[in-house]
């Protein structure tokens, strides 16, 4: 069976086994509107999202985030079955994840973490 990988805004991967945590913030990393979304590896947290043009209000974001956690939940849980290793990606001009095989990935592999 096949490694699950997460890719992170700063193009590395995790491994989606070591993922302790999925949480989300009420603002981008630069400002007070829009959401990030990051997960937790041995501790440390790896920002996948950070959308700073979602508008609407507090409730508004947290939710419309909250669905992207489901929906990375999903799309690991829909990976782990895969013979070959699978990079889950987000892609924002879709907002949603993506998978494909890592031997489809063209290039160097971006640095490993976990």
């Amino acid at each position: 069976m096949g490694e699950v990988w997460i890719r992170t805004i700063s193009n590395g991967l995790v491994r989606a086994s070591r993922v302790t945590e999925i949480s989300s913030t009420r603002g981008s990393l630069h400002e007070d509107q829009g959401y990030s979304l990051k997960v937790v590896v041995d501790g440390k947290g790896h920002v996948l999202i950070d959308d700073a043009d979602l508008q609407g209000s507090l409730v508004e974001r947290l939710e419309y985030a909250r669905h992207m956690e489901d929906a990375l939940l999903l799309a690991m849980d829909e990976c782990r079955g895969s013979d070959a290793s699978v990079v889950i990606s987000f892609e924002p001009e879709r907002e949603r994840w993506s998978s494909a095989p890592v031997s489809v990935l063209s290039g160097s592999l971006p640095e490993v973490v976990g």
